[in-house]
């Protein structure tokens, strides 16, 4: 049995769904030693979240984006978690619907994700600033 655990810093993104899969994969080349295993990605934020979804056209994270805020809009009269901005609590609740991990099996040295499938870091806030991911990788 294998285990391997780093924690990377991500730059800033602006507000939306960014596809991660390559800086995660970048981040971890022990990967490629298991042939099969469990990847799984940990946000230690709760204003922007992951999840996983397609990774080819970039208006499905755009739409993503759309309803979510309509979803969870900003100024909800009933917030009053409001201190830190307009976009702050909407953000913990995304975050809560979202998830703040994702697992992914490993076979062969790769990421068994569908052909369609990457890692999004969904970045609730307007300004949210760098993210911190904690990456482990378990196998054999």
């Amino acid at each position: 049995m294998k285990l391997f655990q780093i924690e990377i810093k991500l730059g800033p993104y602006p507000r939306g769904f960014h596809l991660v899969t390559e800086e995660v994969l970048e981040s971890i080349p022990e990967l490629y030693q298991i042939a099969k295993g469990q990847l799984q990605v940990f946000i230690k934020h709760t204003s922007a979240s992951l999840t996983i979804n397609e990774n080819a056209d970039d208006t499905v994270r755009a739409d993503f984006e759309q309803h979510f805020n309509k979803m969870v809009p900003e100024n909800a009269p009933y917030y009053e978690h409001t201190y830190e901005g307009a976009d702050d609590m909407p953000a913990h609740i995304k975050t809560s619907l979202l998830g703040s991990s994702v697992q992914v099996p490993i076979t062969n040295g790769k990421l068994n994700l569908g052909t369609w499938q990457g890692i999004y870091l969904c970045e609730h806030r307007n300004y949210g600033g760098a993210r911190n991911l904690v990456i482990t990788v378990i196998g054999e």
